[in-house]
């Protein structure tokens, strides 16, 4: 890239960093946790309830955590919500090395970790665009999400790994150190003030960012798309996809495969989308949602391996297509000082099913068969994506110029 590029920003460098880092123990966190819960005497059912204990709480504290973010340095809040989340992480993996973790246990330190994470979140969709210039944005977007998806790979590859040779619980306390050790790196990043920022009180500010959120059409269909689509997703993939994985494929390195594949789409995506900026953003993010369905069906089947990778690879290239046009959208449309707040309810709808979807997919499952279940889930995605393409105001959003401040004065300051 060229110093005048997104990476010549230190803060830039230092949040790409930051999140490489927590990424890799993330990775082998996403193989390691089902396979805690199987190894620990648990059933499909309750993996999908211990995904839901981490999901509620994040929805619990999103809005919150989005009024917070827009009031306070951005990176300080994310820093917390590491240190949060690596403690609870590293006390899953303590009690799975000891065999004396349970359900209920696993359920409450993953829940522990969701509600740091419902204040991370609003705070990192609002932090990158303070760190570059507005004409860097787009490519920012793609960078980050390039550096994102490599680290996925390489945890997810060696989550397997690591789960296959020594254990879940080894996976777990990986994730937790990668947490602090982001956490450090967060706290170098430097900003310096902006113009005060008057706090009117948390409601009227939640107020004024569902305004904010609802005036804007092409945003709420898509979310609303994207509850439907998580939640049949995480439902089906997150919580299936192992057990397929352990009846039918070998066990936790070919569930780590078929992650890995997916990332590896993802690193294809994102590299695509450094340099190609389509002007219809949502129109051409939107088109390549519906290779979301293809690793769901080749579960459902079940294909052989590597036909299941090569679904999870094309996945993987059409959510990293949509998440950087859906990003940068988001950035370029909303006013900086709302962005927190309005990211929070755009995570808010996007996940709210999330948990209904994780809880039910395995009782589904039980009564319909775990094929039936993958394959209508798989349908639900392609009809739901299809319908929000139908929207005018989704297929005409435009690529535009956005009035940004610079990143050398860039941390909110409050009066």
């Amino acid at each position: 890239m060229s110093p005048r590029g997104p990476l010549g920003e230190r803060n830039f460098r230092l949040l790409v960093g930051c999140d490489v880092t927590s990424m890799v123990g993330t990775a082998m966190a996403i193989v390691a946790v089902p396979f805690a819960v199987l190894h620990s005497g648990g059933t499909a059912s309750d993996i999908g309830f211990v995904t839901a204990a981490g999901l509620v709480p994040t929805i619990v504290f999103l809005l919150f955590g989005g009024v917070i973010a827009d009031r306070l340095p951005r990176q300080r809040v994310m820093a917390v919500a590491n240190v949060l989340q690596g403690a609870s992480q590293g006390v899953f993996g303590f009690l799975v090395l000891t065999g004396q973790a349970r359900v209920w246990e696993m359920m409450f330190l993953t829940a522990a970790r969701g509600c740091a994470f419902g204040f991370y979140m609003p705070a990192a969709q609002g932090l990158l665009p303070q760190t570059v210039l507005p004409e860097n944005l787009a490519s920012a977007n793609a960078v980050r999400r390039l550096g994102l998806n490599g680290a996925q790979i390489a945890g997810a590859a060696l989550g397997g790994l690591v789960v296959a040779a020594v254990g879940p619980g080894w996976g777990l306390i990986a994730d937790a150190a990668s947490y602090g050790a982001a956490a450090v790196m967060r706290l170098g990043m430097r900003f310096t003030n902006l113009p005060p920022i008057t706090r009117v009180g948390i409601l009227p500010e939640l107020l004024a960012g569902w305004h904010a959120f609802t005036s804007r059409r092409w945003l709420w269909v898509i979310v609303v798309e994207f509850g439907l689509v998580n939640a049949m997703y995480v439902g089906a993939f997150s919580v299936l996809g192992p057990v397929v994985a352990e009846d039918h494929l070998g066990g936790a390195w070919s569930w780590g495969l078929i992650v890995a594949a997916q990332s590896i789409g993802a690193v294809i995506g994102a590299a695509v989308m450094v340099r190609w900026r389509p002007i219809r953003l949502l129109r051409a993010g939107n088109l390549a949602v519906a290779a979301i369905a293809l690793p769901l069906v080749g579960l459902a089947v079940p294909l052989a391996l590597p036909l299941i990778a090569v679904g999870a690879l094309l996945s993987g290239i059409g959510i990293e297509t949509f998440e950087v046009n859906w990003t940068t959208a988001i950035q370029e449309h909303v006013p900086t000082e709302m962005l927190s707040r309005v990211s929070a309810y755009d995570a808010l709808g996007s996940y709210a099913l999330s948990p209904v979807g994780t809880t039910v997919a395995g009782p589904v499952a039980a009564a319909l068969g775990t094929p039936v279940t993958l394959a209508g889930a798989a349908v639900v995605i392609v009809v739901s994506t299809a319908i929000a393409l139908c929207v005018p105001d989704v297929r005409r959003l435009s690529r535009r110029a956005r009035q940004q401040r610079s990143p050398a004065s860039t941390e909110p300051a409050t009066t």
